[in-house]
């Protein structure tokens, strides 16, 4: 174990050096994950970056931190979407739009789809909450409850199962695999019946 911790949250500012060794650290990050998923390595991430491996280990300490700082970015823009979504006033074109926001961040981006597999639901649902992410669904899913457009069971934890499956459709290598037609079936079954 490496006694150095994710900097991110860190009291003390980095260094100008560092600041750009991190960010370096990042973007390798992001398309190591990209084009490898969970089996991206730490040393093909540090050689991407330029940097070596004691670098990353400085900023990181191990590759989990690494994938959390990377979902923790990706679920506070998700949050920044779900923030909007609350001011469209129909519920449900609200909740809707957030899933399908949520879709396209990962449909432009294959580091995000492999990031959301890698990352674990505990850590997934840990960081939903910190960022935000979870309470802003939850007022949208609340919201579409109460008007009776959304079903009653369901809760903003189960969000990240969804996400989880629209990436691994949009990772399949078949070709008439549609993530937007897998959303479309799932928002369907998400829809209150009445009595």
């Amino acid at each position: 174990m490496h006694p150095s911790v994710d900097t991110a949250h860190s009291p003390r500012p980095l260094r100008a050096d560092a600041q750009r060794n991190r960010a370096r650290i990042l973007e390798a990050a992001q398309v190591e994950f990209a084009e490898n998923g969970g089996e991206a390595q730490i040393d093909a991430i540090a050689a991407r970056a330029g940097v070596g491996v004691g670098t990353f280990y400085r900023h990181f300490p191990t590759k989990e931190a690494l994938v959390e700082r990377l979902v923790r970015e990706r679920f506070e823009a998700m949050a920044d979407d779900a923030s909007a979504a609350l001011e469209i006033e129909d519920p449900w074109a609200a909740f809707a739009g957030l899933m399908y926001a949520c879709g396209e961040r990962c449909e432009q981006d294959a580091g995000t789809q492999h990031l959301f597999l890698v990352v674990g639901p505990d850590a997934a649902e840990r960081l939903a909450v910190e960022t935000g992410l979870h309470g802003r669904s939850q007022k949208l899913i609340d919201r579409g409850v109460a008007s009776g457009a959304v079903r009653a069971d369901f809760r903003a934890e189960e969000i990240g199962m969804l996400m989880c499956g629209l990436s691994s459709t949009m990772g399949s290598q078949k070709a008439s695999w549609d993530w937007r037609r897998h959303l479309e079936i799932v928002l369907d079954g998400l829809r209150a019946r009445p009595a």
